[in-house]
């Protein structure tokens, strides 16, 4: 997320308690044989939530989504939404019944291996009967198709996420459960899967196309005279938190990076005067990170600053960090440095998300080094002695433990995440150090990690017995002593 964290975190848990205690009820009245197996009990349902212990409704066991391929139909003018979402996924028991996250929209039809599936509904768990069990290790693909107004969710803190109307179209944000706004899924960022999302828009009452932007790359563009439908493709592996969609009027730029990934900027009219620096920054910062941390981890790159004002975070949307407004280059930095830390390598918890924010603004830290402003030790003891503006707070609770889903985001994961990276810098040496960035964001390219990863990382390249500087800077209660 943006290097301005949130007083409280992205989480909507309040939505969760009557969903969860609703759950509950259906899933006591639903167990026993599937319909179909003629009564031969085979199977289990999968479990609601994967066992996050910040957000333990998050996610759905039983199964693992290899692929979405999302078909919307939107219109601006109403703010309603049409979709079809074919989910390929493989089991991973043998699932007499499976659920998907879906919030708000109405569910029209849904079926499984072809074949019409029963449905029931639990806040917003959509609770999936096959007509006959899915098999462990089976490849299967559900299709639901369903509509409506797209909700946007308010946070504890009173930020917002899920689908989000602009003053010219709209867009959506996922951290940490928006994306079941506009798709049912395995809503976790333990279950990454790749995209393809097509999206039809009408053209305005003047005839002018609206233009729509996703993760990844563009691969087609129909005008059909009255409607306009782009088709995003996403390569590699994403967690749903990162997926997106903007709809309304842009500019956009193209252009390469050094290594010739190819680099799409959409800049909202309104913002671009104070965004003109944006189009060459991306590639810019994207040559920068590669040579710190390996090589860029996505076959495309790029950003949108939208007008979306009052939003009060950036997010890292896989591919194309999105913005609410014309970004400061610092924020810039951050959250194009999350492609490696973040969007690729990707915590398995959210309680692990300082791996994530603490290596994007210690990114932060580096790029104001390299600008020659503020060292990385400067820095350092700026936050140590509260004197940087973005060092309130950090000292509330251990980074690595967060105390609740409403605290996920605070100044801790950020500041002295970033403040325990810096520790390590010091106690292994720089070339030590970077070895250590490259070897992570190589060993878990596109995959999910945790704390104790990093740390046995950190042990193996060093040689050193690191558990001091962890147990001290990482998981402690207590300010440190300055050491």
């Amino acid at each position: 997320m943006g290097s301005r964290p949130r007083s409280s975190g992205p989480g909507c848990l309040s939505s969760w308690a009557p969903a969860t205690a609703l759950l509950l009820a259906v899933t006591t009245s639903c167990t026993g044989s599937a319909p179909g197996n003629g009564g031969v009990a085979a199977g289990k349902p999968g479990t609601a939530g994967v066992g996050d212990r910040l957000f333990p409704g998050l996610g759905n066991g039983g199964y693992d989504v290899v692929h979405y391929g999302l078909t919307l139909d939107y219109v601006p003018e109403t703010n309603h939404l049409k979709g079809t979402a074919i989910i390929t996924a493989q089991a991973t028991q043998d699932l007499s019944r499976f659920n998907l996250d879906l919030s708000g929209l109405r569910l029209r039809s849904t079926t499984v291996q072809g074949a019409k599936a029963q449905v029931a509904r639990a806040g917003d768990e959509l609770l999936v009967t096959p007509p006959k069990t899915v098999r462990n290790r089976e490849v299967f693909k559900t299709v639901v198709t369903y509509d409506g107004t797209p909700r946007t969710l308010k946070d504890d803190d009173g930020g917002l996420e899920g689908w989000m109307e602009t003053d010219d179209g709209s867009t959506a944000l996922g951290q940490p459960s928006g994306s079941m706004t506009w798709f049912p899924g395995n809503h976790h960022p333990s279950d990454k899967a790749t995209y393809d999302t097509t999206v039809t828009v009408p053209k305005d009452e003047d005839g002018d196309p609206y233009d729509v932007i996703s993760n990844g790359k563009l691969i087609t563009e129909e005008d059909r005279g009255k409607t306009v439908t782009r088709h995003w493709r996403t390569e590699e592996p994403m967690a749903s938190y990162l997926a997106h969609v903007s709809i309304g009027y842009f500019e956009t730029h193209k252009g390469r990076t050094g290594d010739d990934v190819p680099v799409y900027v959409a800049i909202d009219p309104d913002e671009a005067e104070d965004s003109a620096d944006v189009p060459d920054l991306v590639p810019e910062i994207v040559d920068w990170a590669s040579k710190l941390f390996g090589p860029y981890p996505f076959s495309s790159a790029g950003a949108i600053v939208d007008h979306l004002p009052g939003l009060d975070y950036a997010l890292e949307t896989q591919t194309k960090p999105y913005f609410g407004e014309a970004p400061e280059e610092a924020l810039l930095v951050h959250e194009l440095a999350h492609q490696w830390f973040g969007n690729s390598v990707t915590p398995r918890e959210w309680k692990d998300l300082w791996l994530s924010e603490g290596l994007a603004t210690y990114a932060e830290w580096l790029w104001e080094e390299e600008r020659g402003d503020r060292g990385t030790t400067e820095i350092f003891e700026d936050y140590y002695d509260g004197t940087d503006t973005e060092s309130e707070g950090i000292w509330a609770f251990p980074p690595a433990d967060p105390p609740g889903a409403g605290r996920v985001s605070d100044p801790p994961v950020y500041g002295r995440g970033a403040m325990v990276v810096h520790k390590v810098r010091r106690a292994v040496g720089d070339e030590t150090f970077f070895d250590i960035l490259r070897t992570w964001t190589r060993q878990h390219r596109h995959d999910n990690v945790d704390t104790r990863q990093f740390i046995a990382l950190c042990e193996s390249k060093s040689g050193k017995d690191l558990s001091a500087l962890f147990n001290t800077w990482l998981f402690d209660e207590k300010k440190p002593s300055r050491m």
